[in-house]
Order: structure tokens, then sequence, then C-alpha cells
């Protein structure tokens, strides 16, 4: 699975002019499931970003995770993060995991973070969707598992 995360004041999600999400201090996760992946990737992504040290401590440091601050999590699906720009000027996402299995994968994905403890917010697979954010840092991450 792939997933962009980033750190966020706050954020939001929403279809067809309704807020569908929102989160305050946390992590806005846009997450992809690619051909093959399983479960296991699921868990282990969504055990490390809950543990990822990227929030701030006492001295400023990025030296704390999601859990450490009591954060939450926005998580939405993206299937764009499968993009291969490697020939031509269309992306193509053929590698992307096809709409079922994807959504599976996405909505098994966010009950593990939820599952941690973690304040789980989403958006709705396949929906055209607005996302709003508040980045904080800016500190954005790429992870693949």
């Amino acid at each position: 699975m792939r997933a962009l995360i980033q750190r966020v004041t706050e954020a939001s999600v929403t279809v067809e002019g309704k807020v569908i999400g929102e989160i305050g201090t946390g992590l806005l996760v846009l997450v992809c499931a690619m051909q093959g992946d399983t479960t296991a990737n699921a868990d282990t992504l969504a055990a490390k970003i809950s543990k990822l040290r990227i929030f701030q401590d006492d001295a400023g440091k990025m030296n704390r995770s999601l859990l450490d601050i009591g954060g939450a999590a926005l998580v939405v699906s993206q299937f764009t993060l499968a993009a291969d720009t490697s020939r031509g000027n269309r992306p193509g996402f053929s590698t992307a995991a096809k709409p079922d299995e994807g959504r599976k994968l996405y909505e098994y994905f966010a009950d593990q973070i939820a599952s941690m403890g973690i304040p789980t917010a989403t958006g709705e697979f396949g929906a055209d969707m607005a996302v709003r954010l508040l980045n904080d840092g800016p500190v954005t991450i790429w992870m693949e598992f």
C-alpha cells in the first residue's frame, strides 16, 4: 500500500458540498491499495503511521507520534498515488488495486488505525472529494509497504 501523510492542525473532506469527515491536530493520510496488496500490508502501514515520530516534543524536536499526542487521522482513498508517469504525459493507474479490492483494503486500513485508539474520520471511496487541510510544518511523508 502507498500513503502520503501530512501533519495537519486541521483537515476535512467534503462530498457534494457536505463535510463528511474532519479532524483537528493529527494526520491526513491519503492512501492507495496497489495490485497484490493484502491486509498484512495495511497492518504494517497502519502500525508504522501510528508510531511515526513526526510531532514536536517540548524541546521542539520531531519526537512524538500520533499516539503520543492523542491526535486524530483523516483517511482518504487516493488511487492517483498509483500514477505511473514513466511514459508520455498522461499518467497510468494500472498498478492500483481493482476497485472492489481497493475499497476493502482502504476500509480495513481505516479500521486498523481506529482500532489503535486513534480518532479516525474518512472520506468516501470512489467519490469526487474536496480535501481541505492546514499542513503543519509543512511535514509531508511518502510511505509504501
